[in-house]
């Protein structure tokens, strides 16, 4: 099967990339346990506040807990950019071979795997169509050369979990930058804390997602070439 434009004759090896991005995932998950800390701690402050005006979020602890927070969450986005710029490189590369493994079944060409994600509201949906595009290419077929599935499971909980968190991350934003009384800033806090939470979920299942494309690359390439295209076809 002729590989697509590009594309390369022999697949790339992932795996030395999904290292590294299971790595920064991994301190992805440190930034969000430490934001979610200094948010819920710092939630606590203003609910004093909303309770007693007299006290002052500004000074002594209150701004102690201000700054802990906003250096948290400088450490969290540092670690969510280092990801994504490693979690792309990682992407593109499977796409790749995706296209040398099975162009037939890729919904969206390779720069997809890159350009899909800048793409607004487009950026909810197009990485998944190239995300199953290399799933379904990964696959090791049957030891007679069928063709054969897996269920997308790992695939669409990753996607999902991305979804909500990035969803519940700007409505959080949205009512933090709203919030003008203490009660209003206590109550949003704790809403940021909560998609801090989903965040980390979301980092959890983007590891596995990273680990079973991986290691189902790694079975594809060592099962040899793709299968003939009539015989690839027959068995649909």
């Amino acid at each position: 099967m002729p590989a697509g434009r590009g594309a390369g004759t022999r697949p790339r090896s992932p795996v030395g990339l999904s290292w590294a991005v299971t790595a920064l995932l991994g301190c992805v998950v440190a930034s969000d346990l430490f934001v979610i800390g200094a948010g819920l701690h710092l939630r606590s402050l203003w609910e004093e506040v909303a309770a007693d005006e007299t006290l002052n979020i500004y000074a002594g602890p209150g701004l102690r807990a201000q700054e802990l927070h906003d250096l948290a969450g400088t450490v969290q986005t540092a670690a969510f950019l280092a990801t994504a710029v490693l979690f792309i490189v990682w992407f593109h590369r499977t796409r790749r071979n995706a296209e040398i493994f099975e162009a037939g079944v890729q919904r969206m060409g390779p720069g997809w795997a890159v350009g899909g994600w800048f793409v607004p509201v487009a950026n909810l949906w197009f990485p998944y169509r190239v995300a199953a595009g290399i799933w379904e290419a990964s696959v090791r077929p049957h030891p007679d050369g069928g063709w054969r599935t897996v269920p997308k499971t790992v695939l669409n909980l990753w996607w999902g979990g991305w979804v909500v968190s990035l969803l519940a991350s700007r409505i959080a934003v949205g009512q933090w930058n709203r919030a003008r009384e203490p009660q209003q800033i206590a109550d949003a806090a704790a809403l940021v804390a909560a998609a801090d939470a989903l965040d980390l979920v979301a980092a959890v299942l983007a590891v596995l997602f990273v680990r079973t494309v991986t290691r189902m690359q790694g079975e594809r390439a060592a099962h040899g070439p793709a299968p003939a295209p009539a015989l690839s076809g027959a068995h649909r």
